[in-house]
């Protein structure tokens, strides 16, 4: 199976597709930060637990304690990531979102705590997609939520976003990973090749984007380009 073939599920990720590795190299300097539970920056509202995604069941959560602190900043910043305009599935990618608001809000996480970013970058998967009229969203809905459950449980899956389709059946679905190899593994459970197997008679069009978001030191400045 290839991008081409058949796309991945609602989510846009696949183990086939995924082929490259995408990790980033751990210094000596942050092997030796105190554990995550010493970190008052894996707390959210009280709990270590955030939703990243539009199911708030305790299964779908993120449990930031998972994370270094890079990636539980980001993900906490990602809570407030919207829409800014109605054509987000054929728009511009960076232009569909509130990028600005994201990163003054992890500039804003990043003061409080008195944290000294490092650069990093994160993997971006971007589905878009078109259904038929024939095509029952609900099931799409069930297949989806199955195999989030799966991704949230393989790591390092920061955020999960997706609309509505629109009066043409076209939409977009992105998924913001540590990096490319968590989303590898986060695409090979059952969930997903159901899901996958079921895509021929549920989308009449696909496409998968991929993004790298690269935040500079101390969150001075970012850019999302294309994933090579």
């Amino acid at each position: 199976m290839s991008v081409n073939q058949v796309p991945p599920h609602h989510l846009g990720i696949s183990p086939d597709f995924l082929h490259e590795k995408g990790q980033i190299k751990i210094s000596t300097e942050e092997m030796a930060r105190p554990p995550n539970e010493e970190l008052d920056i894996f707390k959210h509202d009280g709990s270590h637990f955030l939703v990243q995604s539009p199911y708030t069941e305790q299964d779908h959560l993120l449990d930031l304690r998972t994370l270094d602190a890079e990636n539980a900043l980001l993900a906490r910043a990602l809570a407030r990531m919207e829409n800014l305009r109605p054509d987000y599935a054929t728009a511009s990618y960076v232009e569909s979102f509130n990028w600005n608001e994201i990163l003054q809000e992890l500039e804003r996480l990043v003061r409080t705590h008195g944290y000294r970013w490092k650069e990093t970058s994160f993997f971006i998967v971007a589905f878009r997609s078109q259904i038929p009229p024939t095509t029952v969203y609900e099931d799409l809905g069930a297949l989806d939520k199955v195999a989030h459950t799966e991704a949230i449980a393989s790591g390092g899956f920061l955020k999960y976003w997706f609309g509505h389709p629109d009066k043409d059946g076209r939409n977009l679905a992105t998924c913001l990973w540590r990096s490319q190899e968590d989303a590898t593994k986060g695409g090979v459970g059952p969930g997903h090749r159901k899901a996958a197997a079921a895509t021929r008679s549920l989308y009449t069009h696909w496409k998968i984007d991929r993004h790298r978001l690269i935040i500079r030191d101390d969150v001075k400045n970012w850019e999302i380009i294309d994933w090579e």
